[in-house]
């Protein structure tokens, strides 16, 4: 008989947490855990999906969490550092960022179909958007003596994308930009990627090459069997942010349910 799952727990207790891209998906969820877990405030960010961050806000709310709404575009740098300040403001200050926010050009079925725009897109969105937020999180967690940041990765720089060259690029990426402020922020602020496998959300459900087999396909290569859905990661997402990961920093941790099997 399979093992009754465990309480919740209580990892974040008195504490806040921001996380981007938390209108939708897998950043909705790993903001509702965060207050399932303790937060006594939860920063939900979004850039376009206002409705979705407002149903996200109230999940979070009846968790027993305040829900700060957060606005930004984070490839414009400016709007992030205002964003930072904002944050840290009303939120009393900032424990824990989860970078979520990332464009994986979904709509792309091949590595023929590349354009420049999109190159551009995923590598401004991914990169620099994602470092913006490093960068500037990060500064104001160092002033006040403490801080966790966790950059959603994915485990496509192990095998690359033959339909999305630039979406793996862009993660290759975050991994140098995880790993360089994880030295210039230590010992005071941690800073690693959680990098899952595929994840069921309402987005890749409805792909054209999920519907046409190819969710099928990797749930028969994945050794666990089958493709979880958000909510299943984001506590391991979170872990990342615990104290439980204290000596983590510059890391890279993998939930893929076997799928690749990395390690030495």
């Amino acid at each position: 008989m399979p093992l009754e799952p465990l309480p919740v727990p209580r990892r974040f207790e008195g504490r806040s947490v921001v996380v981007t891209g938390a209108g939708t998906g897998f950043g909705a969820e790993i903001a509702v855990r965060a207050a399932q877990e303790g937060a006594r405030a939860v920063g939900v960010h979004y850039r376009s999906s206002k409705a979705g961050a407002e149903s996200t806000a109230e999940r979070v709310r009846a968790a027993g969490a305040e829900a700060v709404l957060l606005r930004a575009d984070i490839v414009e740098w400016a709007q992030v550092a205002a964003l930072a300040g904002e944050a840290f403001a009303r939120l009393g200050g900032v424990d824990a960022l989860v970078n979520n926010v990332g464009d994986v050009a979904r709509e792309q079925m091949s590595w023929r179909d590349i354009t420049e725009e999109s190159i551009d897109h995923v590598l401004a969105v991914d990169i620099k958007g994602t470092m913006a937020c490093i960068h500037e999180f990060g500064k104001l967690m160092l002033e006040q003596g403490h801080g966790s940041i966790v950059n959603i990765g994915s485990t496509v720089v192990v095998r690359g994308s033959a339909r999305a060259p630039q979406y793996a690029a862009a993660k290759y990426g975050l991994l140098g930009a995880t790993k360089s402020y994880a030295h210039a922020f230590a010992p005071t602020v941690r800073v690693n990627v959680f990098a899952p496998g595929f994840i069921e959300t309402d987005a890749t459900l409805a792909r054209e090459d999920w519907r046409s087999g190819r969710g099928d396909k990797l749930r028969e290569l994945t050794p666990m069997g089958r493709i979880p859905g958000p909510a299943e990661l984001a506590g391991t997402a979170l872990f990342l942010a615990t104290d439980d990961a204290s000596h983590m920093t510059g890391g890279y941790l993998v939930a893929d349910g076997g799928y690749n099997m990395v390690g030495a």
